[in-house]
């Protein structure tokens, strides 16, 4: 074990979902280790922001708008062209509709599902000769611990994440003879910007202090040590694997 297998300097990364909460902090990470990063989201004056906050810090992110339900093939080869190939692939990007199945129509669950899970699929299928030609490509899903547990009302968004996590088990045993590893990352409950009113709330606190055994929510800073990992050399024979970051919560009954 050497400081090397964390070092990403050179590295060429794409960040989506990457204008806030974790995807962001991921991004902010990959750069700190050295790697050339690229992130992408929708709105493109968030980014901008972002990437003038980040610059003023001494981060140098690249930035990319793109709607990954019409755009996702494209922002693959656009991340090449800027960043002059691609190495890693990061898809941090996600909705949710806490909706219950009788309270949402057909379309909105098919419309959950494509961003969450079409989307990764049609963004995965356009990187992965890109990062073939790596020799040694990290393709890493976010995915939630509700891609193997419950909580009522979110059938859309537990369907899609469960996919997800399928999609990744499959791509792994595809392109494993490749040398590209691909892997997901569950993410328990962090105190993202969308979560903020849940963070608030006093009554999801005390379920928060029941459920987790770390009495807590993650920070968003807190997942990002895991992408490292899985990008990383010491992360070679790690394929197919979910690695999750829920402060135990999965683990208790």
């Amino acid at each position: 074990m050497n400081k090397e297998l964390f070092d990403f300097t050179g590295k060429r990364v794409l960040v989506t979902g990457g204008s806030r909460g974790l995807g962001l902090e991921i991004a902010k990470a990959f750069s700190f280790a050295g790697a050339n990063v690229v992130i992408s989201g929708r709105n493109a004056e968030a980014l901008n922001e972002i990437q003038t906050e980040q610059q003023d810090r001494g981060l140098m992110l690249r930035v990319l708008a793109a709607d990954l339900i019409d755009e996702a093939e494209a922002l693959a080869f656009k991340s090449s062209e800027l960043l002059g190939g691609l190495d890693i692939l990061v898809h941090a990007a996600g909705v949710r509709d806490r909706r219950g199945t009788l309270d949402m129509s057909p379309a909105d669950f098919s419309a959950i599902v494509d961003v969450n899970l079409a989307a990764a699929y049609r963004l995965a299928r356009a990187a992965l000769p890109l990062l073939q030609r790596s020799q040694s490509g990290r393709l890493i899903f976010v995915t939630s611990i509700a891609a193997s547990i419950a909580r009522a009302p979110d059938p859309a968004y537990t369907a899609a994440k469960g996919g997800l996590s399928a999609l990744t088990r499959s791509l792994a045993v595809e392109f494993g003879a490749e040398n590209l590893t691909v892997n997901s990352i569950a993410p328990g409950w962090f105190a993202t910007e969308p979560n903020q009113l849940l963070a608030d709330d006093p009554k999801v606190q005390d379920f928060v202090h029941m459920r987790i055994p770390l009495k807590r929510w993650g920070r968003p800073e807190e997942l990002a040590p895991a992408a490292l990992f899985l990008a990383s050399p010491a992360a070679s024979f790690v394929n197919g694997a979910t690695v999750t970051v829920d402060g135990g919560m999965s683990a208790q009954m």
